[in-house]
């Protein structure tokens, strides 16, 4: 263990995703067991600014390893984008004896890290977001049990649609990613997947299809549509006109960063809040954890960032023979 490295914080920040807790039990439980003390922070940055700061020792973190959310809630800070807060953020590291920070969030969380880094405190950051938009990683924390909790919403929807010879829009969370649309889309049996990655607005070849394929006797249809895409509700107006089918929109919304994490959130969770910890006690800094080809590995945050990641080709190359785009 790092001389320097005494006293650790934990902060979840941007958007809450499943294993979050996870993440937060095994930070503390590998920090005590390194002999480091462990400090909560909560509500993100925002509570960092306002010193909202907790100990934590094992009681605090047991059973919550199943549960979703984040027991140290989370936020969005516009303050800290400015150099006067983030060195006011270092300071009170400072005060309450924090040397290194595990920020457990999305790349606006890491942006966060990376300045707090350059004021002096070392920090290590953890992909939490169900978007898997953080392009270092293979995995991201919540995704999991999105695709899993959107996939097990589209089954149900079907069993409806197909009752009523409907055809049913199904939005799914991903900001401008589309790889919850891509994963559930197939997963699903879905007969046409929508990313903002692909889709170039060409509605009308869809309504083509419904109806070439109304005619060959199908009678229910599935679309999931990735955020990023959007207008869900106008779409589904349009494709109704166009073919007379009954089109219905379901936007599954924030139903899809709750619940409990499936068993792989857990355990990689709990495997990236360790090696979080890990890396802090070598006395290292402004590095982000990734899996990448069965390992749970590090990257500089900054090559991290930078970093680009676009849907699995793969996968997509798939859709084209199981679905239609």
């Amino acid at each position: 263990m790092s001389d320097k490295m005494k006293t650790i914080g934990v902060l979840t920040s941007g958007g809450d995703a499943p294993g979050m807790n996870a993440a937060i039990r095994a930070v503390v439980r590998t920090g005590i067991s390194s002999g480091v003390k462990v400090k909560g922070i909560r509500c993100g940055f925002a509570g960092l600014l306002d010193e909202d700061i907790i100990d934590l020792d094992n009681l605090a973190v047991s059973n919550i390893i199943q549960t979703g959310g984040t027991i140290l809630y989370t936020a969005r800070c516009h303050r800290f984008r400015e150099l006067e807060y983030q060195k006011k953020g270092a300071e009170i590291c400072r005060k309450h004896g924090i040397d290194g920070v595990v920020v457990i969030g999305g790349d606006g969380s890491f942006n966060g890290a990376s300045k707090l880094a350059e004021q002096g405190i070392n920090t290590i950051g953890v992909p939490g977001t169900i978007d898997l938009d953080i392009a270092c990683t293979e995995y991201t924390i919540g995704f999991d049990t999105a695709i899993n909790t959107a996939m097990e919403a589209i089954d149900k929807l079907r069993d409806t649609s197909e009752s009523h010879e409907r055809c049913s829009i199904v939005e799914v969370m991903g900001r401008t990613a589309g790889h919850i649309a891509l994963w559930t889309g197939i997963a699903s049996g879905s007969e046409y997947i929508l990313t903002v990655e692909e889709y170039k607005g060409d509605i009308q070849r869809i309504i083509t299809k419904i109806q070439d394929r109304r005619r060959m006797g199908k009678k229910n249809h599935i679309i999931v549509n990735a955020e990023g895409v959007g207008n869900s509700n106008e779409m589904a107006k349009v494709i109704e006109i166009a073919t007379g089918v009954e089109t219905r929109a379901t936007i599954l919304g924030h139903i899809q960063r709750g619940g409990n994490p499936t068993c792989k959130d857990r355990v990689y969770s709990s495997a990236m809040g360790t090696k979080a910890v890990e890396l802090l006690c070598e006395g290292k800094t402004n590095r982000v954890v990734g899996y990448r080809d069965g390992e749970f590995v590090d990257f500089d945050i900054q090559e991290a960032l930078a970093m680009e990641k676009g849907l699995d080709p793969y996968l997509f190359h798939i859709t084209k023979k199981l679905t239609t785009i």
